[in-house]
């Protein structure tokens, strides 16, 4: 991926689930946050709910793939987390494509970004 690293800390995974927005479908849900660098941070993740290891790991590529067809059209300086959803793994790759383009790079373009302000005590 060009404009893109992985997102790998726990931490920023739990702070994109309390503090970022989202958009979901029945295949995934996408949550997203501006990060102030000059590159997307993405994380894909996958429940025990969507399957055994075969069926995670075809949703994760799945995923993944989609998401590197449409990597450009995507803004730079967001983390994105992606949530499969059990019809992850039964669907292919253009369906969430067009997810992504429909609806998930519309949503970013929208939202306003709002920066934390801490009050000063």
């Amino acid at each position: 991926m060009i404009f893109t690293v992985s997102l790998t800390q726990n931490k920023d995974f739990l702070r994109l689930y309390k503090q970022g927005r989202f958009v979901n479908s029945t295949e995934c849900v996408v949550y997203f946050l501006p990060n102030k660098l000059p590159c997307n941070r993405l994380g894909i993740t996958t429940g025990k709910k969507v399957g055994n290891a075969v069926f995670r790991n075809r949703a994760r590529r799945v995923l993944k793939a989609a998401y590197q067809e449409c990597e450009l059209s995507f803004p730079l300086g967001y983390d994105i987390v992606i949530v499969a959803r059990k019809e992850a793994c039964l669907v292919k790759t253009d369906v969430i494509k067009n997810f992504f383009i429909n609806k998930v790079i519309k949503t970013i373009n929208i939202t306003p970004v709002v920066v934390n302000k801490k009050k000063k005590v």
